[in-house]
């Protein structure tokens, strides 16, 4: 299946054989650098032993690596109806360990597709990025066997992600990814490396559900509730925008900021409060 798959004209060749060109209402921008998807896709923990969903698979440049660095099974959703030529011709040399669904990520039923557990590793659209990353946070929190993500963002959003209370990114993202899972950054992504070039920077990001920290947190709604409220209101101190509160009780004097409030006071705030 290797030698399928390598033998496989370069991704810029099928994509002008097929007339694919990056729509930008798909958020698309292509990875050709054969490196670089390589990389992300060894950055997959257990990868051969993983089923991997993919999102946005596109040309197929990042689907490819997947299977090469030896993905158990790749399930590609991809909106763009237009890709398929180029896609049917990775299925073709996949020996049956590619599938592809064409659908809109945000309405897929993971747990209809037939894996007990996976891995997720997405180059994400820019356009939905953080909204998918969120919904795949909270399907986590609730019990949805995702073993780990490797994903690549705007470096904004990645920074978002990993950043610690006291940082300038440190938010809401921030608070929900660190109560559910351990996140960090693998390494920057430049934007020569796209085609289109965007006008921002990505950053690859890899996050693994922790289950200990999953086991204590309180339902995510609350969690998304109490971050909404005081992330909200940012600037101002918390005991003014959540009156007559023993903020002692939590070990703060009630003049600090959402910004000043580690993940698990957001918990404790969330449990006791909404």
């Amino acid at each position: 299946m290797t030698n399928k798959i390598q033998s496989l004209p370069p991704v810029s060749a099928m994509m002008r054989a097929s007339g694919l060109e990056p729509k930008k209402q798909f958020g698309q921008n292509f990875l050709f650098d054969l490196n670089l998807t390589g990389r992300i896709a060894r950055s997959v923990p257990d990868i051969e032993n993983s089923d991997v969903i993919e999102i946005g698979p596109g040309p197929g440049g990042l689907t490819r690596a997947l299977l090469l660095a030896g993905a158990r099974r790749v399930i590609a959703i991809e909106k763009d109806k237009s890709t398929m030529p180029i896609l049917d011709e990775i299925i073709a040399a996949s020996d049956g360990r590619l599938n592809v669904i064409y659908d809109d990520a945000l309405r897929v039923d993971f747990g209809a597709l037939g894996v007990s557990e996976y891995a997720i590793c997405s180059n994400l659209p820019y356009n939905v990025g953080t909204e998918l990353f969120t919904v795949w946070l909270t399907r986590v929190a609730r019990g949805e066997p995702i073993k780990s993500m490797t994903l690549m963002f705007q470096r904004e959003v990645a920074q978002r992600i990993t950043a610690k209370c006291g940082d300038t990114q440190y938010g809401r993202l921030s608070v929900l990814t660190s109560l559910i899972a351990d996140a960090r950054i693998l390494f920057d992504v430049p934007n020569t490396a796209f085609v289109p070039r965007p006008r921002v920077q990505s950053a690859v990001v890899q996050v693994i559900p922790n289950a200990t920290k999953i086991a204590t947190m309180p339902d995510v709604s609350r969690i998304e509730k109490i971050t909404a409220l005081l992330f909200g209101h940012r600037r101002k101190m918390i005991r003014g925008i959540i009156p007559n509160i023993d903020w002692g009780k939590y070990g703060l004097s009630g003049t600090e900021r959402a910004e000043d409030l580690p993940p698990e006071t957001f918990a404790l705030l969330a449990r006791d409060l909404i």
